[in-house]
This record gives structure tokens, C-alpha cells and sequence, in this order.
């Protein structure tokens, strides 16, 4: 790039600043917490091939290669917590995905405003609800004398502590998931559904078609590209379960079936102090989720050629 052309490129830049310098502004708070916080600790992950030393630093560290990824491949808790994982992640994935769909459809049914909103109110508020709240309500309803085996009992069912029991952790994350997320998540296909042309419902109704015909053939093509971006998303995080949830509901009795790969980095790394081990699981995560998003994206591409790229 010649000098002129560099100048040419600063001159532009510096105008353009002068004009919408307000912008720039109010965006910078922005762009410099994902320099902080997401861009600049990317450097720290060369710790993954140390053997991080705090007195000697990260490039001071005596560099060992794909030890510490040998060392997670091979050990008991690999299989475990990738098991673990993938299972929570599928499960939510069939059954929570597809939650805040089918509640913004319904939602988009109903002729009475107040209703809908009286709805749409009452689904939202949980995501606002502090997840430590929610986990203690979670903890609460599932005792062996909260409300959920109350009912169990009434229809002659055995009360048991579920959050002590392997078996019941998975159903119990993603139920108590789906509803404090169905009611937000929805509001992204609410507003996909209202930029529809009503000419189409229109022409659709002119044919014959009824009101589920009209959902098929009109509502959800309508959204299908919002559909698929999100899916995309979702599929590139499947493997990031969220430890701070998990943390606040199991305990070692249910580590069989609640143990995942964030909350294993979490132990490894905050409470036995192995930071380039939790640092080299925490990378092979990233790319594996890395890898997933782009597969997604490149198979949806291809498929009805919506994609974030």
C-alpha cells in the first residue's frame, strides 16, 4: 500500500470521526470490553502448552508441549465429562430449543392484546430472576418435602431428593433452563413473525388455508432464517454448558451425571491451582465449539443458504 493511498485511508478516517464522533463514543465502551475481556486473554492461553510457574510468568514458564492435552485425553474424567456434556447440551438443544418457538407462536395466535401481554410478562420474568435465586428454588422445589414431590405423592409416587440422584439432574437442568429462558427467547421469533407481509396471510386465507395451515406454510417460512441463525449459535456453544448453574446445584453425589467440561476446568484450575491443565481443557473446548459453529454454519449455507457468513 503505496503512501498516498495510506493517507487517503487516514484522511477518510479522520473525517469520518469528525462526523460521527458521538457514535464512536458511545460504542467505545463496547469494543474495549471485548479487547479486555475476550481479545487480550487469548494471549494467556499459551499457557495451555506450559507448565505455568506464577514466579516465572507466562513466557518465562519451561514450555512442555501437548502434555497437559495428553494428560486429558487419557485420564478417567475425560470420557466423563465429555459424556456429560454433550448429553446436557443435546437434550436442551431438543427440548429447549424449540420451547421458545412454539410459545412465540402461540403467543403471536392470540387476538386479545392484554392476554398476550399478561403472557408475555408472566414468560419473561424468570431470565430476570438472579441465577442464584433460581438455583435455590430449584433446590427447594426437588426436595424430598418441596412441592414438586408433593404432587408426586398425591398420585402415589416415592418422594426422593433429586439433586442427590444421578438420574434426575439432567431432566431437572433443562426443565428448570427451559422455563427461566422460553419466555426471552421468544421474544426474537415474535419479532421476526411481526416483519411478515399480512398480504400473505391475506392470499392465504383467500385459498382456504385455516389458521395451522397458515402457521406452516406462511409463519414459519417467515422465520425460518432467524430459526436457522440461532440453531447455528446454539450448535456452535453445544459443548459450553454454563458451570456457574451447575455449580449451584450439584453436589459430588450426582458428579456421575452433572460433571462438565466447564465445571471440571473450573475445579481444576480455581481449586486445585492446575492452570495450565484447566487452560489446555478449556482450549480444546473452544475449538471443538469453534469447529461445530463453522460445520453449522457451512452445512446451513448450503442446505436453504441462510448463515451468519
Amino acid at each position: 500500500m503505496d503512501t498516498q493511498t495510506r493517507e487517503t485511508f487516514w484522511d477518510k478516517a479522520k473525517k469520518d470521526w469528525l462526523r460521527n464522533y458521538s457514535l464512536y463514543l458511545i460504542v467505545s465502551p463496547v469494543i474495549l470490553y471485548y479487547i479486555v475481556f475476550h481479545y487480550a486473554p487469548i494471549y494467556g492461553a499459551i499457557i495451555a502448552f506450559k507448565d505455568y510457574l506464577p514466579m516465572k510468568g507466562v513466557l518465562g514458564s519451561p514450555w512442555v508441549g501437548f502434555k497437559h492435552f495428553q494428560d486429558f485425553f487419557e485420564s478417567y474424567y475425560f470420557w466423563r465429562v465429555l459424556k456429560n456434556t454433550l448429553v446436557i447440551s443435546l437434550t436442551s438443544l431438543v427440548f429447549g430449543f424449540p420451547a421458545p418457538i412454539i410459545l412465540a407462536l402461540l403467543i403471536n395466535e392470540v387476538k386479545k392484546k392484554l392476554f398476550s401481554r399478561f403472557v408475555q410478562t408472566v414468560t419473561y420474568m424468570p431470565h430476570f430472576i438472579s441465577l442464584v435465586v433460581v438455583c435455590g428454588l430449584v433446590l427447594d422445589f426437588t426436595r424430598d418435602s418441596g412441592i414438586i414431590n408433593a404432587i408426586i405423592g398425591l398420585f402415589g409416587g416415592d418422594k426422593v431428593t433429586m439433586l442427590n440422584h444421578p438420574g434426575y439432574f439432567v431432566p431437572v437442568y433443562v426443565t428448570s433452563e427451559i422455563w427461566q429462558e422460553i419466555g426471552w427467547g421468544s421474544i426474537i421469533y415474535l419479532a421476526a413473525m411481526g416483519s411478515i407481509d399480512p398480504q400473505q396471510y391475506e392470499a392465504a386465507t383467500i385459498d382456504g388455508a385455516g389458521r395451522w395451515k397458515q402457521t406452516v406454510h406462511v409463519t414459519l417460512p417467515g422465520i425460518a432464517p432467524t430459526i436457522m441463525i440461532l440453531l447455528i449459535l446454539k450448535i456452535g456453544g453445544i459443548l459450553s454448558v454454563g458451570y456457574e448453574k451447575i455449580i449451584l446445584l450439584y453436589n459430588p453425589a450426582i458428579y456421575e451425571t452433572a460433571d462438565v467440561i466447564s465445571t471440571y476446568v473450573y475445579r481444576k484450575g480455581l481449586q486445585e491451582f492446575a492452570w495450565s491443565f484447566s487452560s489446555a481443557v478449556g482450549l480444546f473446548n473452544s475449538t471443538i465449539n469453534f469447529v461445530l459453529l463453522l460445520t453449522a454454519n457451512w452445512l446451513s449455507r448450503k442446505v436453504n443458504q441462510s448463515s451468519l457468513w
